[in-house]
């Protein structure tokens, strides 16, 4: 027999599921997993325990995707999940069904401007690097230490046989900072 599970979820503690748990129960939800989890931790096991409990024909509903996934990226792979377990997928509020072939095509799409962003965004990231480059400008945290502070760190501790932490505590930096000169 097919079902239909619920997967709702606020971000704090003192938010409440009420409204979710309306719209979950309204589309015939058989069972609604709950959670009181900010959506940015990896660490849900209501939605664990959903996706397990998904056998063929079954379908996971949502009220909005925001409530299932952190970002586009997660919401493709947690659909890819929910779809190798032969089970669909809905969100009320976007009008998505994978169930559905029109469904499944405006989620594909969706995911292919995912991809397309991301890959823009790497691609002006690369650019502005570039760009930055030829200015004589170059990326990363500037250098702890200069060339002549490298030189008496060497002297300190060939010449004077200072100790590698007392060094270090002199130039106010780490040992392992010392070490790598």
């Amino acid at each position: 027999m097919d079902m239909i599970f619920g997967y709702a979820r606020v971000s704090t503690g003192d938010q409440n599921l009420d409204a979710q748990l309306d719209a979950l129960k309204a589309v015939g939800a058989d069972r609604i997993f709950q959670e009181k989890k900010t959506g940015k931790s990896v660490n849900r096991p209501e939605l664990e325990k959903v996706i397990e409990h998904l056998r063929e024909g079954d379908v996971l509903v949502v009220t909005k995707y925001d409530r299932l996934a952190r970002s586009l990226r997660d919401l493709i792979d947690l659909v890819e999940t929910i779809r190798a377990r032969k089970a669909g997928f809905r969100s009320l509020a976007e009008d998505i069904d994978t169930t559905t072939p029109t469904g499944r095509l405006i989620f594909h799409v969706f995911g292919s401007i995912a991809e397309f962003e991301r890959e823009r965004i790497v691609e002006r990231t690369k650019e502005g690097l570039a760009a930055a480059r030829r200015r004589g400008r170059v990326g990363g945290r500037p250098a702890a230490l200069s060339h002549d502070a490298k030189l008496v760190i060497l002297r300190m501790r060939d010449e004077e046989h200072r100790p590698i932490a007392e060094i270090a505590r002199a130039f106010k930096v780490s040992r392992s900072t010392i070490y790598r000169v």
